[in-house]
C-alpha cells in the first residue's frame, strides 16, 4: 500500500513560482510518480511524470518549459516545480503513483492519489 501527501499550495501572483511536495510512504522504488491538476468544472488534467529509478521524465504540453518534476530518493518525496505561472494554472494539483515504470498520462492508469493541494494564480 502507497500512500502520498501533497502540500507546497497557496496563493500566487501571475509570473510567480511555487513547489509542490508530494512525500510518499511504502516501497515506491519501482513506481511511476504523476501529478495531475483538476480546475473547477473540468476534467482532471496530466501535469508530469517521472520514473522513479530511471529519472525519465514527461510533461503536459501546457506546462512544458515551465513546470520540472524531480524527485529525492533519500527522502522519498517526488517536487514539481512551478514557474512562470499564470492563472489558467489554478486548480487543485493531485500526487499519483503507479505500481511500475511505464510512463502513463491518463487518470486511469494510475493506482494511487494524494489528496490535492490548491494552487491559486491572481492575474
Amino acid at each position: 500500500q502507497v500512500q502520498l501527501v501533497e502540500s507546497g499550495g497557496g496563493l500566487v501572483q501571475a509570473g510567480g513560482s511555487l513547489r509542490l511536495s508530494c512525500a510518499a510512504s511504502g516501497r515506491i522504488s519501482s513506481y511511476t510518480m504523476g501529478w495531475f491538476r483538476q480546475a473547477p468544472g473540468k476534467e482532471r488534467e496530466f501535469v508530469a511524470a517521472i520514473s522513479w529509478s530511471t529519472y525519465s521524465a514527461r510533461y503536459g504540453d501546457s506546462v512544458n518549459g515551465r513546470f520540472t518534476i524531480s524527485r529525492d530518493n533519500a527522502k522519498n518525496t517526488v517536487y514539481l516545480q512551478m514557474n512562470s505561472l499564470k492563472p489558467e494554472d489554478t486548480a487543485v494539483y493531485y500526487c499519483a503513483a503507479r505500481g511500475d515504470l511505464l510512463m502513463k498520462f491518463r487518470e486511469r492508469d494510475y493506482d494511487y492519489w494524494g489528496q490535492g493541494t490548491q494552487v491559486t494564480v491572481s492575474s
